[in-house]
């Protein structure tokens, strides 16, 4: 049924302008008098003028293409728990991907439709070049927001607050600066904890030799197999991998960090409509404190007390409509 005609023309779908202008062609022809004809044509050419920018729907960028392709794309990262990984069944799951879920939500009460979501794995190296070159909408994973990136990317409000530590076999505790003089430090390639690490190391001039690593997974591989002394991460991602081992009694993690990563979901630069989006979701869910049921079911019950600097993050992020 078209719509009622004193609805906005840019809330209109392209086939109910084409209805409002077929119906003033056909009341022009009706008409007599030159002077009636010419002002109901002059209302038909600006109708097919404005059909042009109402085609989409009035959406731009992202939220325009998953409107018209009926999907959005999530890139993850398949081995970094808690926050993103691959479960036993194969699946992405984590705490960022869940956050991911009811940011599709939001997107598709926005649009107006249900969409298919794909998942996309994504490295440490690639992960920022899929998001430029149009291979995935949104990063959800275990990603530092910094300046930086944000010449490439742009970034959600804060998702999440931790720190890069140190963890080792239990046997070979390591703690303290000393403590890393001649060891092997085992870190992921391309990751803000990587540039830290090496900053630390030449401040205190300890004579640790970093070894790098594709993917973290090799990294603990390399640590169980006595390759490397520690392997270096931010600390609720080495509980994660703690946890994922199967046997997390074997490690000891430093409960001393040694920097300050504000974790974020990276989308496209300069899409402030999908990004608002986004940010209204998170927003929705540190106002209703439905956050803190994901924090305690992917970190928290394998943590224990939440720290001073999250439960921060939730209420400044706690934006009003």
């Amino acid at each position: 049924m078209p719509a009622k005609w004193g609805e906005p023309i840019y809330n209109l779908t392209m086939e109910e302008v084409f209805y409002r202008v077929r119906f003033v062609k056909k009341r022009a022809s009706n008409r007599k008098g030159g002077i009636m004809k010419s002002r109901l044509l002059a209302i038909v050419l600006f109708v097919v003028f404005l059909a042009g920018s109402v085609s989409a729907g009035g959406f731009s960028g992202t939220l325009k293409q998953i409107r018209k392709t009926g999907q959005i794309r999530i890139g993850y990262r398949t081995s970094e728990p808690p926050m993103s990984f691959v479960d036993e069944k194969g699946k992405p799951a984590g705490y960022s991907i869940d956050l991911g879920k009811f940011i599709v939500k939001e997107v598709e009460k926005k649009i107006g439709k249900r969409i298919k979501v794909v998942y996309v794995p994504v490295t440490a190296k690639s992960r920022f070049d899929a998001l430029v070159k149009n291979k995935i909408d949104i990063l959800c994973g275990a990603t530092t927001k910094t300046l930086s990136r944000m010449e490439q990317v742009d970034f959600t409000q804060l998702t999440f607050v931790t720190g890069a530590a140190l963890m080792t076999l239990k046997e070979k505790r390591l703690s303290g600066e000393k403590s890393l003089q001649g060891k092997k430090i085992g870190v992921v390639k391309g990751t803000t904890t990587e540039a830290t690490l090496k900053r630390l190391i030449k401040k205190t001039s300890a004579g640790a030799r970093i070894i790098l690593f594709t993917t973290a997974d090799d990294g603990i591989k390399a640590l169980l197999n006595g390759k490397i002394d520690a392997f270096s991460s931010d600390q609720v991602v080495l509980v994660g991998l703690a946890l994922k081992s199967g046997d997390p009694g074997r490690f000891a993690i430093d409960s001393q960090v040694f920097s300050y990563e504000p974790f974020a979901l990276a989308v496209r630069r300069n899409d402030a409509d999908f990004r608002l989006v986004a940010d209204r979701a998170l927003a929705e869910l540190c106002r209703t404190g439905k956050i803190l049921a994901i924090y305690h079911h992917w970190v928290g019950k394998y943590v224990g007390q939440r720290l001073p600097i999250f439960d921060a993050m939730v209420q400044l992020n706690a934006i009003p409509e």
